[in-house]
């Protein structure tokens, strides 16, 4: 039975979609088999997975609205992980939902069919507290949350986690934390650090121990259609994000995650 990640924060440009992308990328390196499910109608998980969304007849708002089976509108990529797709036509769906019944669940009832072929089931959320990111959730069992370490990232964190709280008393008493992933972290920045050292303190094991770097190679690999992780694997972001995945499978077992290695605390802050 596949695990469900809804990888949300309302706070836009802080490497959501990114870290979706080079998640399933690493999960599906390590074997893992791995859906990715874009629910943002920007599209942009698509794209960075190699599928133009553009050209997408059939998208995961098809699957949302129940006109496809999931397992119909599903593309397979050259990455090793499959991904049901979106682009503008999305934001049809998000109307539409509005008058069905039970429209908080749609997306969770189709995904029911494909539960066992699958490990793990990633969605990119919007940037934003819709009924597309309360679908998202209501399927999910869990909530990952890329934050920037800046002053204005911890204001939203407090919005985020309201919200998710809120979904779990009334349509998903199961939704957990899955945890908090720093991206486009800057070691040398003071206020990076400080903010850093907050987010330890207050979520303790919650905070993942990989943080993703500034790195030219994660913003290049989007307009090669590329995870980073397939890209540049040797980069800096590119080992990072490997390393998130194998953190993520590790913590999913139930094992210790070791601390991170002199290496890689250097790179960061050198990064």
């Amino acid at each position: 039975m596949a695990k469900i990640i809804a990888v949300a924060n309302q706070k836009g440009g802080v490497g959501k979609t990114t870290t979706t992308v080079n998640l399933a990328a690493g999960l599906a390196a390590s074997k893992a088999k791995v859906l990715l499910i874009d629910l943002d109608p920007q599209g942009n998980a698509s794209v960075g997975s190699g599928i133009p969304s553009r050209k997408a007849k059939v998208t995961v708002k098809d699957v949302i609205l129940g006109d496809k089976k999931a397992k119909s509108v599903i593309v397979k990529t050259q990455w090793g992980y499959d991904v049901l797709p979106a682009n503008g036509d999305l934001t049809v769906a998000e109307v539409r939902l509005l008058e069905k019944e039970s429209r908080e669940q749609c997306l969770k009832k189709a995904l029911e069919p494909i539960m066992d072929k699958y490990q793990y089931i990633l969605i990119d959320c919007p940037p934003s507290l819709n009924m597309l990111t309360l679908n998202a959730m209501v399927a999910a069992d869990s909530v990952l949350v890329p934050i920037q370490c800046e002053y204005y990232a911890l204001e939203g964190l407090t919005s985020l986690l309201g919200t998710i709280e809120q979904i779990k008393a009334n349509a998903n008493p199961s939704l957990q934390i899955e945890g908090l992933v720093r991206t486009m972290f800057d070691g040398r920045n003071r206020l990076a650090r400080d903010v850093s050292d907050e987010l330890t303190n207050h979520f303790s094991d919650k905070l993942y121990q990989t943080a993703i770097p500034r790195n030219v190679r994660v913003a290049e690999s989007p307009s090669h259609g590329a995870p980073v992780v397939s890209y540049d694997p040797h980069s800096l972001g590119g080992q990072a994000y490997l390393a998130l995945a194998a953190e993520l499978m590790r913590r999913q077992a139930g094992l210790r995650t070791p601390s991170s290695s002199k290496k890689t605390k250097e790179a960061l802050e050198t990064a």
